[in-house]
């Protein structure tokens, strides 16, 4: 009876531990066998936890705080794309196509009218980013329908806070004040100049649609394949897409090294060399893709990128960020244009200002019969160029970003889909 009574005891303490041993199992259940989440690796790519780690983010976003104007823009981005009545369905292996704008209306009716006539345009998505709210732009976009198009505006650009940072503040510094004696806020770049807004909004607009395409919207953060980016001074050729899709494909055989593809020469002013061969050269500007892969390197290269003072996105990649990959990097191109650069007007010299730059937009771009069709052929072989001139690695920049709140807005653009942030 005694043992009995001694088992029964025993029993009875067990189950009151029973539910603290369940309780410890499912924890380490869940710390030994679930799937572990990483805010920056997509299941899309295979990522090195040692490349990951190379961007320290603080944990918490430190955006400026947004006006009416801001928070209007960011609900717009939430919009679906329009058009979906007329194209309900996307191709699988489609190339999303990215137009970035400012406010140059006279040269995007041009750009629009070129991408109408683009073979294969109905298949993709179009998304246009503008740098802020101009009417005149965005009704331009508005009429499009000859695609899926979705807009999204940057809800931090300069152009959107005409009294505060990113725009202009009373208490900034200007041109080469000295803070200590103005009392005003500020850091100079390496000539002694200090920021300026609409010379600023180039870098940080690029940075912000960059990391929103690839990272922050639904239509595109699952995105496998490549992404074509152009600008609003960037007219089409009929066959870019078609010609685009072929270099896609024809990249892992013909240039494995090669990390992107390009529509155009890096030289603006040539249409090619017209050979019989495909071209491997440095990265140009001018109807740039890239996949989600090469997009991961450039991306921990943030601090490269966002402290390097030059204001130019495409200088700041060719002088820092492009050099730190450790070897060449290479676009494969076909021999022919399917892309011209044509405005005169700069992003940094705006419309409507006294000084702004006056262009109506008036182009004679020849397009041929051979410009509408793939004229590209699998047989080519690839010429490389291995020594070309351009912005390297040493060059020190033109500055314009020496504003120490620049480099932390653009890091915090850099962190806003990684860390605490929210999906669009």
């Amino acid at each position: 009876m005694v043992l009995y009574k001694r088992g029964r005891i025993r029993d009875g303490d067990l189950r009151k531990f029973l539910p603290v041993v369940a309780i410890t199992l499912i924890g380490v259940y869940f710390l030994l066998f679930l799937p572990r989440t990483s805010p920056v690796v997509n299941n899309e790519d295979t990522v090195e936890i040692d490349d990951v780690n190379e961007v320290k983010f603080s944990g918490r976003i430190n955006l400026p705080k947004q006006n009416e104007l801001s928070v209007l823009l960011q609900s717009r981005n939430e919009l679906p794309p329009r058009n979906l009545d007329l194209y309900p369905t996307l191709a699988k292996k489609r190339i999303v196509i990215v137009l970035y704008v400012h406010n140059r209306p006279q040269y995007l009716r041009l750009v629009v009218d070129s991408l109408s006539k683009v073979v294969g345009i109905s298949e993709t998505l179009l998304i246009v980013s503008h740098d802020g709210y101009f009417e005149e732009m965005n009704k331009i976009v508005e009429g499009i329908k000859f695609c899926q198009v979705k807009q999204i505006f940057a809800p931090y650009s300069p152009h959107v806070f005409p009294d505060s940072f990113p725009g202009v503040s009373l208490k900034d510094c200007k041109n080469k004040d000295d803070p200590d004696k103005v009392h005003c806020e500020g850091n100079p770049d390496q000539y002694g100049n200090h920021r300026s807004p609409k010379i600023v909004s180039l870098k940080h607009h690029w940075w912000w649609m960059m990391n929103t395409v690839w990272d922050g919207l639904k239509e595109t953060r699952q995105h496998s394949g490549d992404i074509l980016f152009i600008e609003e001074d960037h007219f089409i050729f009929p066959n870019a897409y078609r010609n685009l899709q072929f270099l896609v494909d024809m990249k892992p055989k013909k240039c494995p090294d090669c990390y992107a593809t390009n529509l155009a020469p890096c030289d603006v002013k040539s249409r090619g060399e017209g050979w019989e061969t495909l071209i491997a050269e440095r990265m140009g500007n001018v109807g740039y893709a890239f996949n989600r892969t090469v997009w991961r390197k450039i991306h921990r290269k943030t601090r490269e990128f966002c402290y390097f003072d030059e204001y130019n996105w495409d200088i700041t990649m060719w002088a820092t960020v492009y050099p730190s990959f450790g070897g060449p990097v290479y676009t494969l191109r076909g021999p022919r244009t399917s892309a011209v650069h044509f405005g005169k007007c700069g992003l940094h010299q705006g419309q409507g200002e006294r000084d702004a730059c006056v262009d109506d937009g008036t182009i004679n771009i020849d397009v041929e019969e051979v410009d509408k069709t793939v004229n590209l052929k699998s047989n080519w072989g690839v010429h490389v160029y291995t020594h070309q001139s351009g912005y390297k690695a040493g060059f020190k920049g033109w500055g314009g970003w020496g504003d120490e709140r620049d480099h932390q807005l653009c890091l915090e653009f850099a962190n806003m889909y990684h860390v605490g942030g929210t999906h669009l």
